[in-house]
């Protein structure tokens, strides 16, 4: 089972290490001490805690929509020819970049600093792993 230092865990979860020992000591995740006596969570626990935890910002647009992969954000850049531009928002943690219509930018009145929601709906999610991770 892969178990995960207190600062690799804090680092994953977008929180201090002092915030991961408080919720540790308080019983809201499990923790354990490894071989080298260094205090660790399991992945598993740290998976849960991270569904959580998870908190999005709310979504202004309020539509219903069948794409579950949502994301509240700021447009930070746009680079636009006559025909295309490529729009980012930084949603969070997370750099998402939209390739669109110039015409489509217009329409939406983007611009640096515009809120925006980033809509995926995607047929094939690649994973990757760190190197020698088993």
């Amino acid at each position: 089972m892969t178990h995960y230092r207190i600062s690799e865990a804090a680092s994953l979860l977008g929180v201090s290490d002092d915030t991961v020992r408080r919720w540790a000591a308080a019983g809201t995740v499990d923790s354990t001490t490894d071989s080298s006596g260094r205090q660790v969570i399991a992945g598993t626990e740290l998976a849960r805690l991270a569904q959580e935890t998870a908190a999005a910002a709310q979504d202004p647009s309020g539509i219903r929509s069948s794409a579950r992969n949502r994301f509240v954000g700021l447009v930070t850049s746009i680079s636009s020819d006559s025909v295309m531009s490529q729009v980012e928002l930084q949603c969070g943690p997370h750099r998402l970049v939209s390739l669109m219509s110039t015409e489509a930018v217009r329409d939406l009145g983007l611009e640096v600093g515009s809120l925006g929601v980033a809509v995926v709906k995607a047929t094939m999610v690649i994973v990757e792993t760190p190197k020698g991770q088993s």
